[in-house]
């Protein structure tokens, strides 16, 4: 089992996944530790990433999740995955670029094994969160512009939708539930 935790930035998929990680014991990546000097230093300076800045960097993750599911092992992976096109090339690698603009592609959803955990909240309440945490490259005038490019995942994306206002032990429960139901 791979779990994407995607949202927002300070949503606290960060928090989660090493939570996560902890609780079930399960190797945690970082997507941020993959984002190439340029990308870091352009949202330090407020510039949001543009969909050319994310492609090597969502590659990159899709090259992670490749050799995780190769080796059958669980593992947890954070990522903003924000748009619907940057789940798709993190399940299918470039091949989800042939397909992005075709309705043939609209079959490649999902992997087996693969969910991605959607953590939500409104706006005001992820802003408040990162004007407080101190050290994040990510500037909070930028969080605007990923609700923008937003694109909440549909349910055939295997999708788990996750509500922050709730304490992150309560949605470790209910993560857990799903994988007990899962299994």
């Amino acid at each position: 089992m791979i779990y994407v935790i995607m949202g927002v930035s300070g949503c606290g998929k960060t928090t989660l996944g090493a939570f996560l990680s902890h609780k079930l014991g399960w190797p945690l990546h970082e997507g941020d530790d993959f984002h190439p000097r340029e990308n870091v230093e352009k949202m330090a300076r407020g510039e949001p990433l543009t969909d050319q800045d994310r492609l090597p960097w969502l590659l990159k993750l899709h090259a992670v999740i490749q050799r995780e599911r190769s080796s059958g092992g669980d593992a947890i992976m954070v990522c903003s995955a924000l748009r619907r096109l940057y789940r798709q090339v993190l399940l299918f690698g470039s091949e989800a670029l042939t397909y992005s603009s075709d309705t043939a592609g609209l079959h490649m959803c999902s992997l087996p094994g693969v969910w991605f955990l959607f953590l939500y909240g409104t706006y005001d309440l992820i802003h408040a969160r990162m004007v407080a945490r101190r050290g994040h490259f990510m500037q909070p005038g930028l969080l605007r512009s990923q609700f923008d490019v937003l694109e909440p995942p549909a349910e055939e994306e295997n999708a788990l939708l996750l509500d922050i206002r709730r304490s992150t032990d309560d949605i470790c429960r209910e993560i857990q539930e799903h994988l007990r139901q899962l299994s």
